[in-house]
């Protein structure tokens, strides 16, 4: 799977699992919701300062959005250690 491709399937996840619109993640990290969208697509490269935004504004670290396992749906906890089950 790309990177890209992770970073939007965990962004997808992690926002939904926060309860945020991404119009509300765009404005908690700084960034234009359609910046958001197009990242959840996998269809825009993520600067190193847009990720520690994002991570920030999902409360979670940079790593959980490059997860690949979590992407893949395969990882049993989510990023703040408790239990998806």
């Amino acid at each position: 799977m790309d990177i890209r491709d992770v970073f939007g399937k965990n962004l997808l996840r992690l926002r939904k699992q926060a309860g945020l619109s991404q119009e509300g993640v765009a404005d908690l990290a700084g960034v234009d919701r359609a910046h958001i969208g197009a990242m959840e697509r996998g269809e825009q490269n993520v600067t190193l300062l847009t990720l520690w935004q994002v991570a920030h504004a999902l409360h979670v670290r940079p790593a959980d959005l490059l997860n690949e396992d979590l992407a893949a749906g395969s990882d049993s906890s989510a990023p703040d250690g408790s239990s998806s089950s």
